[in-house]
């Protein structure tokens, strides 16, 4: 029977031809609602390449009609072209809502500006260089240096200030104008050899989130005071480091449940003020004093990042500042005496970002000015880190995002990440005068930078009318 079948030609595959579809042009975000993380740093890079700088405002200020301490000291330096040790703006805070802008000089003046002020004026025509003094919410000439400034994160109308060369904590009331404060915080004096008191200056503040009552300062000699201001004008509680130098930088958690601090030796000390013993912390406390949790040398950690260390010395420096991510809270960043910045792990206890900047000499550059402890500022997100430089006039935006797409991370892969294509990399801006502090308004990301001659300038995108 086989013999009488005819074989069947197989037909002739046609190539098949994909069914035509209309391309989806709408993004993803319009179909979940939210933006992923990997995408909001894809951007990122445009953001840091958006900013430029907009305007200067001199500290062209009076009190009663006569030039303030700071102008003062500023015309002088300018006239007769010799350094001033009390000139240049030492710290800058927002309040949590971006309204009100509050700064401090060396030379005494703290300064209380209204944002949407600045911002308006510095969309104006160049002719007006002079911010407008009517607008100021409170300006105080006071007869001391002053080093440290933030906004009460419970009660919004305090704003409190600290001296290197004082222990005090000076609480103002911008809710009635006055140019006393309304509250003074003292240290305990603490007796020489000799039988005299030495002054101990403070140099950083934080405030718990929780109530407005709770006031933590750092001071010249490695010890963090902590008030309860409902009881008395002297702290309850002191936190000792395991060395005799100045603590410049301090941070709580989110949960103010541990405080970081570090300082000259170049050590991030932590404090845990949970359970047991140190539950006290929000009940009062009849201790004197207490040791830190931990303690790590910096310069030890960053040793064991290869390529670092084979290109640099790495000896221990002096830390001038810490600030924890807002977006990340587990990502602790550090600003060294020499310009270098990084982000430690918390969690792990490790570096995981570094940003080295180049030596002075290798551009022509200045040596670092040691006279000032630089002050850098977070985005509220992205997590970019602002730093002024320590060796020109400018400023670095850092891309320290928590993951080895980061140009800053010790994992970096330039190949592997693609980031020419995405245009993520750190960015230096270069601006009309060097920088002491920054601080990064909390809804828009508008940048503002004191500087050594006491000026404020604003860095954001251009201004463009339609």
């Amino acid at each position: 029977m086989d013999k009488f079948l005819v074989p069947l030609k197989p037909k002739p595959q046609l190539p098949s031809k994909p069914i035509p579809r209309r391309r989806w042009h709408r993004s993803l975000i319009e179909l979940t609602g939210k933006l992923e993380p990997n995408y909001r740093h894809s951007v990122s890079g445009l953001l840091m390449q958006s900013y430029s700088e907009l305007r200067v405002f001199r500290h062209s200020y009076h009190i009663e009609g006569n030039p303030c301490q700071t102008h003062m000291n500023r015309v002088v330096n300018g006239t007769y072209q010799a350094p001033v040790t009390k000139e240049g703006i030492s710290a800058l805070d927002f309040d949590n809502k971006g309204i009100y802008l509050a700064s401090v000089t060396k030379s005494g003046c703290l300064t209380v500006h209204d944002f949407e002020t600045l911002y308006c004026q510095s969309n104006e025509p160049f002719l007006c260089l002079e911010e407008d003094e009517a607008k100021h919410v409170l300006h105080l000439s006071l007869p001391q240096q002053l080093d440290f400034v933030r906004w009460n994160r419970a009660n919004q109308d305090e704003v409190v200030c600290t001296s290197l060369k004082r222990n005090e904590v000076l609480v103002f009331d911008i809710s009635y104008i006055s140019s006393t404060p309304s509250e003074v915080l003292r240290t305990k004096p603490r007796p020489a050899i000799l039988g005299s008191n030495i002054q101990r200056g403070l140099s950083d503040i934080a405030f718990t989130s929780c109530e407005n009552s709770r006031v933590l300062a750092s001071d010249t000699d490695g010890v963090i005071h902590i008030w309860d201001r409902r009881t008395s004008t002297l702290p309850y509680l002191e936190l000792t480091a395991n060395f005799r130098g100045s603590l410049n930088s301090i941070q709580l958690n989110v949960e103010d449940q541990i405080i970081f601090g570090a300082g000259k030796h170049g050590v991030i000390y932590a404090w845990d003020l949970r359970g047991g013993r140190t539950s006290s912390f929000f009940k009062g406390s009849k201790e004197v004093s207490r040791p830190p949790l931990t303690s790590l040398k910096l310069s030890s950690m960053l040793e064991k990042i290869g390529p670092l260390k084979e290109q640099s010395a790495i000896v221990s420096k002096e830390i001038h500042s810490i600030n924890l991510d807002p977006c990340c809270p587990h990502q602790l960043a550090f600003h060294l005496d020499d310009g270098w910045s990084g982000v430690l792990d918390v969690h792990n206890l490790d570096v995981t970002h570094i940003h080295c900047p180049p030596p002075a000499w290798l551009n022509d550059s200045v040596g670092s000015d040691l006279s000032f402890l630089r002050k850098p500022s977070w985005l509220p997100t992205n997590s970019i880190y602002v730093v002024g430089s320590s060796t020109d006039s400018g400023i670095h935006i850092l891309d320290f995002y928590p993951d080895s797409s980061s140009p800053s991370h010790v994992d970096y892969n330039e190949d592997a990440s693609g980031v020419k294509d995405q245009h993520m990399r750190n960015r230096f801006i270069k601006l009309s005068e060097g920088v002491t502090a920054c601080a990064v308004h909390p809804l828009n990301s508008t940048i503002i930078a004191g500087t050594k001659h006491s000026s404020l300038l604003m860095i954001s995108q251009t201004h463009e009318s339609y």
